[in-house]
């Protein structure tokens, strides 16, 4: 397993699908997935550490989390079948959860726990990024510095 950080979450064009990109802490690779607005939003107001007026559910799982004192340890990425991604949420218990990326990371950065890729997900769909091409990756960082989460919307609520 890999550590790894998230750089952000941006839409892609011209799908207008947004995505999280992750970087490995100790290499040069970046892991784009492909999520949902509603998680794009939710990993990017904890980044911007926005504080909702209600918990949303993200931070009420966090909240959970904290009264019940079954921390979370670890999140992992753990496979990639079919072009989907899989993760695990590793409790200090011992406990380990099957679910999404995009929620898991979304609470990792609420609860400042450290994501981990396995090798494999990184070998196969990973981007090796040169440091000649830094400078698109600094306009991405960039690009991420002015984004808010109303960027994620998509005009329709769900109930």
């Amino acid at each position: 397993m890999r550590e790894v950080d998230v750089i952000g979450v941006r839409v892609e064009m011209p799908s207008n699908q947004p995505i999280v990109l992750l970087r490995e802490v100790a290499g040069e690779r970046y892991l784009p997935i492909w999520i949902g607005a509603v998680e794009a939003t939710a990993i990017a107001f904890a980044q911007q550490g926005v504080v909702p007026p209600r918990p949303l559910t993200h931070d009420l799982l966090k909240n959970i989390l904290d009264e019940t004192g079954n921390a979370l340890s670890e999140v992992r990425i753990t496979e990639m079948r079919d072009g989907v991604f899989y993760a695990l949420l590793v409790f200090e218990s011992g406990l380990e959860i099957s679910a999404r990326p995009s929620d898991s990371i979304a609470l990792a950065l609420r609860t400042q726990t450290r994501i981990v890729c396995s090798e494999e997900v990184l070998d196969e769909a990973g981007l090796a990024v040169p440091e000649e091409q830094e400078d698109e990756v600094e306009r991405f960082r960039e690009f991420l510095d002015h984004v808010t989460p109303e960027d994620f919307e998509s005009g329709s609520e769900e109930s």
